[in-house]
């Protein structure tokens, strides 16, 4: 197995530990047990990546939506629209 390494990867910066198909095939346990545990892995088939494995998110309760939404700022769309415009031509 090759030391971990740095991928950009769902706009994220995340340490990835390399794994050969053949690693996968011959301790595909230890693998995905590795991954559960919240270590990305990349699968290498030549010395080049092909896939990613990392465990799945649990999807988040309609409580915890709410809740995150009420945590946003208020947004003033005026404010917004005035801040983009000094940012980009405003006739794009």
């Amino acid at each position: 197995m090759t030391p971990a390494t740095l991928r950009i990867t769902r706009d994220t910066f995340l340490p990835m530990a390399d794994v050969t198909i053949r690693e996968l095939r011959n301790q595909g346990g230890d693998v995905v047990d590795r991954a559960v545990r919240g270590e990305p892995i990349t699968i290498t088939r030549s010395g080049q990546p092909v896939a990613e494995l990392r465990a799945l998110r649990p999807p988040l309760s309609a409580e915890t939506l709410l809740t995150r939404r009420r945590g946003l700022p208020v947004v003033d769309p005026d404010a917004l629209r005035a801040d983009v415009d000094q940012l980009l031509d405003p006739s794009l």
